[in-house]
């Protein structure tokens, strides 16, 4: 009795595998072009993170969404406040505390128009102290003893105030029209030396360089018409907004509409 063969497989697939193989690589490219042209719904979008999370366990799968995004947005509001009402009090307390140092500077000098004056503002005071408290006549460097135990006094201040505190040094000259060749050049050199004396001398008393500012305006902002109301150094202190949660302001998905 003769033995039965196995048949010969083909040596090649069937013409069909290959013509499938097309199609599901057409409907592949089809999808993806759909995706791409699509518009993405923030809610829905929103729904899925937030069952990913329940499903990780971030979230607690009893809660429903919207009491979950009510509650976050409740703690945000309530952290904002806070925040608000805790600079709102240490500048007061800050403010209280330089006008005295204020009043004590005042006291020795003689000269009415040579008072150091305090100015508050939304969120902000500024100290406005004539240069001939800090200055000599033409001079840009502190020399005065009396000016460096201010300064000090001042910074002895600063180093209490939190850190969302910056301070801006501003200098001012009356429009005399200084013109030399050598250093300060004009009222524009010292307007600005003259505030980065006040800056270096507040970096001697361990004030951390990053909360300083430097401005310098020459004779472009006067405050009155007399000169010497005009020849001045501003000392600027105010809070830093620039922290606040940029997804508060406006949503990642808002963006990419």
């Amino acid at each position: 009795m003769a033995e039965k063969k196995c048949p010969e497989c083909p040596k090649c697939l069937p013409g069909w595998l290959v013509q499938f193989g097309d199609l599901m690589s057409l409907l592949l490219t089809f999808f993806i072009l759909l995706l791409s042209m699509a518009v993405m719904d923030k809610k829905k979008v929103e729904e899925y993170f937030d069952i990913m999370k329940k499903a990780m366990g971030f979230i607690d799968a009893s809660t429903d969404i919207q009491t979950q995004s009510e509650k976050y947005s409740t703690e945000t509001s309530n952290s904002s406040d806070d925040d608000t009402d805790s600079n709102d009090e240490s500048m007061e307390e800050t403010m209280q505390q330089v006008a005295e140092l204020v009043n004590e500077m005042n006291d020795i000098s003689t000269i009415e128009t040579e008072q150091i004056q305090l100015e508050k503002g939304q969120n902000e005071f500024i100290l406005d102290i004539p240069s001939t408290i800090m200055f000599e006549e033409g001079q840009y460097e502190i020399k005065n003893p009396n000016s460096k135990r201010f300064i000090a006094k001042v910074a002895r201040v600063i180093r209490t105030m939190p850190q969302s505190f910056n301070i801006e040094i501003i200098g001012h000259t009356a429009s005399t029209g200084l013109k030399s060749a050598s250093i300060p050049r004009d009222n524009w050199d010292m307007s600005a030396l003259r505030s980065i004396s006040v800056v270096k001398e507040l970096i001697k008393n361990r004030i951390d360089p990053s909360s300083l500012k430097v401005a310098a305006y020459s004779s472009y902002q006067p405050r009155s018409e007399l000169a010497s109301d005009n020849r001045r150094v501003e000392m600027r202190f105010f809070a830093d907004d620039t922290a606040n949660d940029i997804l508060s302001e406006e949503s990642f998905f808002d963006r990419l509409e």
